[in-house]
Order: C-alpha cells, then structure tokens, then sequence
C-alpha cells in the first residue's frame, strides 16, 4: 500500500511540473534573442505527463547508493524526451560518459578525475596559446601555412612560434607543452617523432580561426551566444578536443554538436567528456581523406536502404545524377540540427541516443584493447529478458534480427523515412538535385520529430525484412 500511494504522489507532483513547464514554454530553457524569432523553425516539442522524463521521475530512478534503474529511464525518453532541467545529467549516461552500475561515490570521483585530466589538457594548448582559457577566442589566423606566427592588432604574437618561447602575462617565458597523460580515457596526444609533434601543433594552430568562425556562427540566434564568454567556453571545449584528437582534430559541424553540451552542463569539463563521447559515436562521419569524406559509409548505407524499400525513387535519384545522396550530408554530418528548432533538435537526439542506447556503451570506451567498437557492444550479448531491457528499441530490434554488428545508425533510417514522405513530391517535381535540395529544404520547421523517428523504426523494419528476403 505505501508503495502504491508514494506513487501516486509522484505522479501527481510530476503532473505539476509538467504542466508548470509548459505554461513557461520550454522554449524559454533556451531563448532566442527577439529579432531572431521570425528565423527560426517553430518549437513542436511539448513535455507530457506519464511520457516526459521528469526531474522528479528521473531522481526517483536512482537507488539509495545511485545505481540508476536504466531500463525506466530508457522507456521514458523513448516515449516522450527529457525535461530541460535534467537534460545534461541525462545525456552523460545516454552517452555513456557514466555507468548506471555505479555508485554516487564513484561517479563523483570519476568526474573529478576528468575535470582534473581536462584542465591538464587545457593548460598544455594554453602554453602554446596563451589565449585558451582567457575568456576570449580568435578569428583570424595566428600562424601561416608555413608555420610563421601571424601578429594580433597591437603587433604581438598570439601564439608561441614552435620552439621558441612566448611570455606569459607575468612577462615570464613560457615553454611548449608535451602530453604527460596517459589514462585509460583518452589517445596519447603528441606523436613520439618530434617532426610529427610540430607537425600537430602547427596543424592545430591552423584551426583555431576556423573554429573561431564556425563559433560565432553556432546557435547564433540564442540568447546565451551573446555572452561572449560562453562562446569562448565552447571554442575552448573545441580547441581542446582538436589538440587531443591527433587524427581528425577539427571539422566544420562540430561546433554545432558541441554547442548543447557547452549550454546543457554549466562545468567547461563536464561539457567537453560529454562531447567527447558524442564525438565517439560521430567521428567516423568526420574523417575524410583525397578519395572520400567521412560520412560517405553512411551515405552508401542510405543509397542502399532507399534501394531496397523504395526502388523507383532511388532510380528517379540515380537519373538525377543523385546516386550517391550526397545531398543528404548535411542531415547526417549534423544529425538534423538545421531542420528543427533548438530545442527538437535536442530531443531527436536524446530520443534516438535512447533508442540506439547499448547497456556495454560505458565498458566499452573504457576498454584499453581498442578492438572495433562494434565488437565490444556485442561481447556480452545479453540472454534474459531482464537485461534486455536495458537496450534501446532500435538496438533491440538489431538484435533480435541478428543485424547488430552492422551498427546501422538509426540516423540514416531517419533520413529514408524523411525521403519517402516526399516520394510523391520528389518523382513528381525534382527534375534534378538542386530541386531535391529545395524540397528536402522545404521540411524545416514542418518535421515532427516524433513522427519521423516512429516513420524511421517503420523504415528500419520494412528494410530488414526485404533484406532478408534477399
């Protein structure tokens, strides 16, 4: 009985602050600065008692000693998002910056164990570039291709030439940085060959501009970029990333999924390991080299889907010369953050980061053996239907047909169901791909992210079952 009346009681306060939060409009976690208003893709997303992850829902998840009952969690979100105000507290266990099997304690140190490894990272690239972690950021280049530093207006280095000393404030000489970290979480950022080290660094100074540029123009119509100091947070964020990634360093498009992690969690640290793990699951859509870009596996996979459930649009496609989707590019490389408003973006993505949810995600990137990460999901493949459970739908249904190991986004089903909605449109009207790009355009701000995540699962199935027909 007390069981029964405590949740009750639940269910009524949670009711409450639902309906509180909508009468504030959710919109206003994150405003839009007034004269962007006309700009910007209308807000669909509504929290919904009994659907919504709620705070108080969310705190109810944990046990006394804070293992976090993520089976509810998971079913929750897959029904109806998260709550603003618990937002980034959820995204670092969908990300799997933590483990529900984990105890407060152990969390706790975990976490301070990361903020102490960022801010060693942090200090290193401010050594190089004293402007890190000033409050400000650049967007003019520092160094020239050839490495030669670039003076800032008052005729004074903004970056240590490599070998050569900089002063610091204080006017003390301040010496280039080496990695000392060597912690489970992280790549050794500086290559053993010192040819190869000033290579890096000349590489990273080459991108802090870039990232500068591609700050100023992230989520430039929120209230919270007018503060300057928070852009600077994320170029920091950014910067420190593309210093500890020796392989990719920066691309354009990362500043765009960084951007919520730098808004969600008010600690610079917490911001950065929750972008990183992001960045574990998306970085393969960044690597390019002279023959491919990176987001091209996921591109053929796409081209392959629409083959398979819908071949007479995929001909049109190929008649326009569209075979290989690139005009899809953006939607993957970004995951749609310029077809919703701010805040569905959000809740695409953590509604698909709990229906792709893998309860090994922590273990994983926790493994020094850096076997393919595919392998590591399935290691452990669970054989109850308890542990079940604790996988997302989408991943669910991979397992269940035996196509987990192809680690299909469900991103790119997201992008075929787009598609066929507009099978009619497309046959009828495209008579090459800049139409395909208007029409597709078009759907900015009309796209339900509900309905199409439910269009994609529908997708999903459809291709699997023509695949295995075939």
């Amino acid at each position: 009985m007390g069981n029964s009346k405590s949740s009750v009681a639940l269910k009524k306060d949670e009711g409450r602050a639902m309906m509180n939060s909508s009468s504030e409009e959710l919109d206003s976690y994150y405003p839009v600065r007034p004269e962007c208003l006309a700009d910007v893709p209308k807000t669909r997303f509504k929290a919904r008692v009994g659907k919504t992850l709620s705070e108080r829902r969310w705190k109810a998840a944990f046990s006394k000693e804070g293992y976090l009952d993520i089976a509810g969690v998971l079913r929750r979100i897959q029904r109806g998002g998260i709550h603003p105000s618990i937002k980034g507290a959820a995204w670092e266990f969908l990300l799997g910056c933590f483990d529900p099997e984990s105890t407060f304690e152990e969390r706790n140190q975990l976490r301070q164990q990361r903020r102490e490894q960022y801010a060693a990272w942090k200090s290193e690239c401010q050594k190089i570039v004293p402007v890190i972690g000033s409050g400000i950021f650049i967007t003019s280049a520092i160094v020239s291709d050839d490495g030669q530093p670039i003076a800032s207006d008052d005729g004074q280095p903004i970056a240590s030439d490599d070998g050569q000393p900089i002063a610091s404030d204080d006017g003390q000489p301040i010496e280039c940085a080496a990695t000392t970290s060597n912690t489970q979480d992280t790549n050794d950022a500086v290559p053993a060959d010192n040819g190869d080290y000033d290579k890096k660094i000349l590489q990273w100074k080459l991108s802090l501009h870039q990232i500068g540029l591609d700050v100023v123009r992230t989520d430039r119509t929120l209230v919270f970029y007018e503060n300057e100091a928070n852009q600077a947070k994320l170029w920091d964020v950014l910067a420190v990333y593309a210093w500890m990634d020796k392989d990719i360093g920066y691309v354009q498009g990362m500043s765009d999924i960084c951007s919520p992690m730098v808004i969600l969690l008010e600690n610079e640290a917490d911001a950065y390991w929750c972008f990183e793990r992001a960045m574990r699951r998306l970085r393969e859509n960044f690597k390019s080299s002279t023959n491919s870009i990176g987001v091209q596996s996921q591109l053929s996979t796409l081209a392959q889907v629409v083959k398979t459930v819908d071949p007479k649009l995929h001909q049109h496609l190929e008649e326009l010369d569209g075979g290989e989707y690139l005009f899809a590019f953006r939607m993957l490389m970004v995951l749609f953050r310029r077809e919703f408003s701010f805040v569905d973006s959000l809740y695409l993505w953590e509604v698909m980061w709990a229906m792709e949810y893998n309860p090994n995600i922590y273990s994983s990137y926790d493994d020094k053996r850096q076997p393919l990460l595919s392998e590591l999901l399935y290691d452990d493949k669970p054989n109850d239907k308890h542990k079940l459970k604790e996988y997302g739908k989408f991943e669910r249904n991979n397992l269940k047909t035996g196509a987990a190991e192809q680690n299909s986004a469900l991103a790119v089903f997201l992008v075929a169901s787009v598609l066929e909605t507009k099978h009619r449109r497309l046959m009828k009207e495209a008579k090459g791909l800049d139409d395909v790009v208007q029409i597709l355009g078009e759907i900015s701000g009309n796209l339900d992210a509900r309905k199409a995540l439910d269009e994609a699962l529908k997708v999903h199935k459809k291709y699997m079952k023509q695949a295995k027909k075939s």
